[in-house]
């Protein structure tokens, strides 16, 4: 007949957000067919005469942390690569979106999405708002990941009283405008730019966007984030590539002296803390974000407790990370080789465990903060810039039988930062009430489950990558790590390492 059937999972942790896009999508699909036809035509048009170039320009994220956003130009095209929010304090919210080299938006041929983190994906919806109409390149976990995070942010600014900075309506066009990638497909996306998606290893669906650039006139592979460790969720870093000249790389833990543990020692600091703080009759929160970090330490706590390493104790998630776990259940094919096996072969998924038990009300959380039992408690979010982690922390922070555990980066300006420095009294804005509590609990860092990598890591992957390219930029990282790292990674390997400002252009070819 010429039909092929395209089958969709339903994930066995039933999910609001895979439900309402895979609805959407079925309910949009004159539409979306419309819009593919547009895509086709913009790309099939007449290409200009004259010299051919290349230059990528930083309009945020470089010596910074945060609202991450590269624009990669040619003479025919132009595509912007992540758009995102800085995450620690109110001031540079946004990138450079009036750069002259980005208007109007009407003249991006697309925009590729590395991963769903708000620093990287949580202003694509206002381009939609202020007129962009093209497509958004992603792999499928990515654009619900985003999705999910996307509404949930305007949900914080309406509970700040703050304005959002746009709304659901602009998240669903973000949605109907989505072209979804699997990992090592080729696609064209421009006249002169073909992408391929790899895997990152930092979270579900995060991505190396590669490009090739013309007739085999460059490539450059931009990382967003990566982990290049086999972890408990993800396969490291892809490294091979089949043509490979410039790399714009990640340095957030490029500092000299940013060293984790590997995720093993990080397993066992976590199981020491834990037997520790039950034992005295404690609770331990435990700050994630609810995309990543969350479900690595769900893994991890899970086997703890199948080997008997742990006794049997309550593990409560709060904040978005039930509807995240979701999300994680319905693409295991971008789960790591051994996860993905226990899932497909041997029946076993972890993550619906008995021992996890979701917090869905105010009502269960009262319980859960006034029960006198040892528990401990998994809540968003994973900087404490606010969300159900602070309703815990409020409660639990003045007893020193107690223990809060930081698994993710804290960036400069937020409270799980100042947290993690010590503080012997912590200020609390409340519904607009501000008062200080004691904080007396045990303040503890496990680094081996972040989800960047670490010093070494990034050094071994430049020395890894195949082909070792001419040219490598940095960003993602404080201005100190960044330079830091470009002189280390010149002096050992004699490759042009440059760590550019935002707003600066460099011309590639």
């Amino acid at each position: 007949t010429g039909w092929a059937p395209k089958v969709s999972r339903a994930p066995p942790i039933p999910s609001k957000t895979v439900h309402d896009i895979r609805q959407l999508l079925r309910a949009t699909y004159q539409d979306r067919k419309d819009f593919l036809k547009k895509v086709g035509r913009r790309m099939a048009r007449e290409p200009l005469e004259g010299d051919k170039w290349i230059r990528i320009t930083m309009l945020g994220g470089y010596r910074e942390v945060g609202r991450s956003a590269t624009l990669l130009s040619t003479q025919e095209s132009k595509v912007l690569i992540d758009c995102g929010l800085a995450m620690g304090g109110e001031d540079n919210l946004i990138p450079y979106l009036k750069a002259p080299e980005l208007s109007p938006l009407q003249n991006l041929d697309a925009i590729v999405v590395t991963h769903a983190h708000l620093d990287h994906s949580g202003l694509v919806p206002a381009l939609f708002k202020y007129g962009y109409d093209g497509p958004v390149y992603v792999t499928a976990p990515t654009r619900d990941m985003m999705s999910l995070l996307q509404v949930d942010a305007i949900k914080v600014s309406y509970g700040e009283a703050k304005k959002a900075l746009y709304d659901s309506s602009h998240v669903r066009e973000q949605v109907k405008h989505t072209i979804c990638l699997d990992y090592g497909e080729t696609t064209d996306i421009a006249p002169d730019i073909r992408l391929t998606l790899h895997n990152a290893g930092h979270i579900l669906g995060s991505s190396i966007a590669h490009f090739h650039i013309g007739d085999g006139l460059y490539n450059i592979a931009i990382t967003g984030d990566i982990k290049y460790e086999r972890t408990w969720l993800f396969n490291p870093t892809q490294h091979k590539f089949p043509r490979l000249e410039a790399v714009v790389m990640e340095s957030t833990y490029g500092g000299f002296h940013d060293l984790q543990p590997s995720r093993n020692d990080a397993g066992k600091q976590l199981e020491d803390t834990m037997k520790r703080v039950l034992e005295r009759g404690g609770k331990m929160i435990v700050p994630v974000f609810a995309v990543g970090r969350s479900q690595e330490v769900m893994l991890a706590m899970e086997n703890l407790v199948r080997t008997a390493k742990l006794p049997d104790v309550k593990i409560y998630l709060d904040g978005m990370i039930w509807e995240a776990t979701a999300i994680h259940t319905a693409y295991p094919e971008f789960l790591n080789h051994r996860l993905r096996n226990k899932v497909y072969l041997k029946q076993e998924n972890p993550f619906l465990s008995e021992i996890f038990q979701r917090v869905d009300s105010m009502e269960t959380r009262e319980k859960i903060i006034n029960s006198v039992d040892p528990c401990v408690v998994l809540a968003t979010s994973g900087m404490m810039n606010g969300g159900p982690v602070m309703e815990y922390f409020k409660n639990w922070a003045s007893d020193e039988k107690n223990a809060i555990v930081f698994v993710g980066y804290q960036a400069e300006g937020t409270f799980g930062k100042r947290l993690q420095r010590g503080m012997d009294k912590a200020v609390i804005n409340d519904r607009g009430k501000t008062f200080s509590i004691e904080v007396n609990l045990e303040v503890q860092t496990a680094d081996g489950f972040s989800g960047h990598s670490d010093r070494l890591q990034l050094v071994r992957y430049v020395s890894r990558l195949q082909p070792r390219p001419k040219r490598i930029i940095l960003c993602h990282g404080e201005e100190s790590k960044t330079q830091d790292l470009a002189s280390s990674i010149y002096k050992k390997y004699n490759i042009e390492t440059r760590a550019p400002m935002n707003l600066e252009t460099i011309r590639l070819a």
